[in-house]
């Protein structure tokens, strides 16, 4: 790359007006079918993993559109335990099941087209998801590892960190 220019980042599919408002219903939906009750949080996590990891919505745009949603007689809440939990009414259920293709269409851009292969190395693979999952299996390690396997993980760790600088350094493209 000559000095002075940049690649844009990239960035995952665009999420468009109105989005928000539909994945809300598809996943109040969701769990209604399942009957598991959901709280405002759970459904930006579900949203998150229903595009896959792509589109995490700020609770910001989530909060005042289940609200908006209640105005409209769509979704109902209550506290159960101290927590306040929310669903579709008998109304937002009609319009969610008059409505499946809508509620189908604003997961379609965050749809995989392939599989990337277990953990072998592909250049269909995402980096940043493997990122996500580096990062959890980490966690893990850290929070509920033995002491031998946390020594472990950080020599891989500080053995991957060099390796990642060094194709850095050498302008290599990654090859084995």
């Amino acid at each position: 790359m000559a000095a002075g220019t940049q690649t844009p980042p990239q960035r995952g599919p665009k999420v468009r007006r109105g989005d928000v408002r539909t994945a809300i219903i598809d996943v109040l939906h969701r769990a209604r079918t399942a009957e598991e009750p959901i709280n405002g949080y759970q459904v930006i996590q579900e949203i998150s993993e229903l595009s896959n990891g792509e589109w995490r919505p700020s609770p910001g745009s989530v909060y005042p559109t289940i609200q908006q949603l209640q105005d409209e007689g769509l979704v109902e809440s209550d506290d159960e335990r101290g927590r306040r939990t929310i669903r579709l009414t008998d109304t937002g259920v009609t319009w969610a099941e008059a409505n499946t293709a809508e509620l189908a269409s604003v997961w379609a851009p965050f749809a995989r087209t392939e599989e990337p292969a277990g953990d072998q190395p592909s250049g269909q693979a995402d980096i940043k998801s493997e990122i996500g999952q580096v990062v959890s299996a980490v966690w893990q390690l850290g929070t509920q590892g033995s002491e031998a396997q946390r020594r472990a993980a950080l020599d891989v760790l500080v053995d991957t960190r060099r390796r990642l600088y060094g194709i850095l350094a050498d302008g290599r493209d990654g090859e084995r």
